[in-house]
């Protein structure tokens, strides 16, 4: 099974962008995942990420994971309230 075939067996994809799974097919291609480590623990958004550069590798291609580091200082933001700047030792634990 290839990269797009899987995740549609999953219900993991609703759009793509036109070429995308033709492209996969031609052979090992690199992708990426960024996230932030803003919280102590891993939420389903970040699960589901991770579950999906998973199958990325599974179907032989090289996934690469990105967390932030100044960025991940920000925490959580709205419209309505700045980030709180956490410090390196709650950005050290969280990663």
């Amino acid at each position: 099974m290839n990269f797009v075939e899987e995740l549609r067996w999953r219900g993991m994809l609703h759009d793509i962008t036109p070429g995308t799974g033709e492209l996969l097919k031609k052979g090992m291609t690199s992708g990426y995942i960024g996230c932030d480590p803003t919280a102590n623990s891993l939420h389903i958004g970040g699960l589901a990420q991770i579950m999906t550069m998973i199958h990325f590798k599974r179907t032989g291609h090289k996934p690469f994971a990105l967390i932030g580091g100044a960025t991940g200082m920000v925490g959580d933001t709205s419209e309505n309230q700045p980030g709180v700047i956490l410090s390196e030792d709650v950005l050290q634990h969280n990663l």
